[in-house]
């Protein structure tokens, strides 16, 4: 049976001892973590590089096993060090009121009883019988409403089954015991040592409840931080893991997350992370990867540490469900962890991780707090995190990212799914979907979108990095939506609109970075940027039965350059560069589907003369571009 705290265990705790603990836990934390960089660079790194045999092969893939245990090892550990950093910090609240208390009971001659109840001496005059009136005992009341049927019929006293101030059936009147006799109800007890010493025992009663409390949390969480036998760490082991964590989260949360300031701007957080100590910051990442790795304003290595632990958590998770979107989003999780663990250049991180929503990845590819230019890329209609993405879009990202090297190799490119793109419909007819021919995902999605860019600004080492937002499909009308938000896409230099059906703008100028800084690429073949306008949609179906058809479908868009979500971007009416990309295939004609063309504009291989121009503007080299008349 579990012992219960006493108010002479509270008094004679030394916190230190338990900082000591937690630091020698954080040690074994930092050598595990040390272990595994070694095995991941001067081991596997090494040998993968200089050796392509079947046997060198075999190793590499042990070595990765070895890294992934010593992985746990430091997760587990730093999730230990935090639950007694954490009761040790807590702790030092009710033991400084304690202290506070009794020194206060010695500062006035009053006994503090083994069960925390307060004895004063007489005192005063008693004016029915003349002489002083007698001491007597007062006991704690620790402000907790006691559970019906308790005997003490109130409140609770300092130590269990102790009766409170308020007896039971005594109308809430004190109950006093003067000089150890029979309580006298409801009598009015002068003696000027009964009132101060109930103030002092009533806060020993408080200290001993809130240290119980927090020492029962904490005593659960450490309880439940057990590794299964042997050396296996596999998605089951991280799924304990998990759990782990989540115990500790629910022990420390005062502690810990409630000072993370998640409803600031980004340089608040900024700055809020360069005031923690390495200790707290270690902390952090061991109990809440998730929170600190999509914290905007968090520097971009610390978030890829982060999510890369958070990415084995929901594997671990997603594992153990068999729904077709969990089933999805593993396998895009699964594809990202394959691609982090095969390294890629440029170097891949991994800035956000999660599976809300149709899930969200932010993947960078090069550093974007030292790369000179960083480009933020929303893709659109259809995405979610699945392998289709982990295998596309991330490629995407890092095709851009080479080509602008090429240019500046002070180049930076990320993919940003930090949003509920709008998902095909079954029937592939995209003007009957609702989800997809509505702005509210987009606009939804906007304030994130700006937030990212805010923290990219804020976290950049180059002072003023050159931004560019990228909008692809669905994705460039997120964009259009952010650029209307109060104070425009922050730190954005440069708009890129690619296979768009709208951006909800009408003008160029209207996107805040100046219109000759909007730069639109637009296929020939590709539908989604010629989806028709609102009213041309509904003029269309009419046109065919009504005598003057024409002139109907005519008058629905006088100018031929309104699209979905407002003014064709490719339009001279809207007034962006419009550079040159390749046609494409022609839909369903050519065989490759309805959309080919809509795909390709990041494709070096199968579309190099959009690639390169995407390149070259993402590279602060925009005038290099080719540039194609307006539609």
């Amino acid at each position: 049976m579990t012992s219960v705290l006493t108010w002479q265990q509270l008094r004679d705790l030394t916190l230190t001892e338990l900082d000591d603990a937690a630091d020698g836990w954080a040690a074994v934390a930092r050598r595990a973590d040390a272990a595994g960089t070694q095995v991941d660079g001067d081991m596997a790194g090494t040998l993968s590089k200089s050796q392509e045999s079947e046997s060198a092969k075999s190793a590499v893939g042990r070595l990765k096993r070895l890294s992934g245990n010593f992985d746990y090892l430091r997760t587990e550990c730093g999730l230990i060090r935090s639950a007694v950093n954490g009761l040790s910090q807590e702790l030092a609240a009710p033991k400084r009121r304690l202290g506070a208390a009794l020194d206060d009971a010695g500062a006035n001659s009053y006994t503090v009883n083994e069960d925390g109840s307060v004895a004063y001496p007489s005192g005063g005059k008693n004016a029915m019988t003349g002489g002083a009136n007698p001491g007597g005992t007062a006991f704690g009341n620790n402000g907790m409403l006691a559970p019906p049927g308790a005997s003490n019929g109130g409140l609770y006293g300092p130590g269990l089954g102790t009766p409170g101030p308020y007896g039971p059936g005594l109308g809430g009147g004190p109950t006093l015991t003067p000089g150890g006799g029979q309580p006298i109800k409801g009598v009015y007890e002068p003696n000027p040592h009964q009132a101060r010493a109930q103030e002092i025992a009533d806060s020993i009663a408080h200290a001993l409840r809130e240290a119980r409390e927090i020492d029962g949390r904490y005593q659960k969480a450490l309880g439940e931080l057990k590794a299964a036998p042997g050396l296996t760490v596999d998605a089951k082991t991280w799924a304990d893991m998990a759990a782990d964590a989540g115990t500790v989260r629910s022990a420390a949360r005062t502690y810990l997350l409630d000072e993370v300031p998640l409803d600031k701007p980004a340089a608040a957080r900024e700055s809020w992370w360069a005031g923690l100590s390495q200790e707290q910051r270690e902390e952090y990442l061991a109990v809440y990867p998730d929170v600190i790795g999509n914290l905007d304003g968090i520097p971009s290595v610390v978030r890829d540490e982060a999510n890369r632990e958070n990415l084995q958590l929901l594997i671990a998770k997603l594992e153990g469900q068999g729904d077709e979107k969990s089933q999805s989003q593993l396998g895009g999780l699964k594809e990202i962890d394959r691609q982090l663990q095969e390294g890629s250049r440029p170097p891949m991180m991994l800035l956000g991780i999660g599976d809300e929503g149709n899930g969200r990845a932010i993947v960078s590819y090069g550093n974007p707090d030292t790369s000179k230019n960083v480009s933020a890329y929303v893709p659109g209609l259809g995405t979610a995190l699945d392998s289709d993405f982990a295998k596309n879009d991330l490629k995407r990202a890092r095709d851009t990212a080479i080509g602008a090297q090429k240019y500046d190799e002070s180049s930076a490119s990320i993919v940003w799914l930090g949003y509920d793109a709008p998902q095909l419909p079954d029937n592939d007819n995209l003007l009957h979907s609702g989800a997809v021919m509505s702005p509210e995902r987009a606009e939804k999605g906007a304030p994130d979108y700006n937030s990212f860019m805010s923290g990219l600004a804020t976290t950049n080492e180059k002072g003023d990095p050159h931004l560019t937002a990228i909008g692809h499909s669905y994705g460039s009308r997120t964009v259009g939506a952010a650029s209307q938000l109060d104070g425009g896409i922050p730190g954005a230099d440069d708009i890129i609109l690619i296979g768009s059906p709208g951006v909800g703008v009408d003008r160029a100028e209207d996107m805040g970075v100046g219109k000759e800084n909007v730069y639109v690429g637009a296929a020939e073949n590709d539908p989604v940027s010629k989806l028709p306008s609102k009213e041309e949609a509904i003029a269309y179906p009419l046109s065919g039965f009504v005598p003057g058809g024409a002139i109907l479908r005519e008058v629905s868009d006088l100018g031929d350059d309104d699209l979905w979500f407002g003014k064709d971007p490719a339009s001279e009416a809207f007034g962006a560069q419009r550079f040159v990309v390749d046609d494409g295939p022609r839909p369903i004609i050519d065989g490759e589907g309805a959309t080919p063309a809509h795909s390709n504009y990041f494709n070096p291989e199968k579309d190099h003369v959009s690639a390169n121009n995407i390149a070259k503007i993402v590279a602060g080299q925009p005038e290099t571009i080719s540039v194609e008349r307006h539609r």
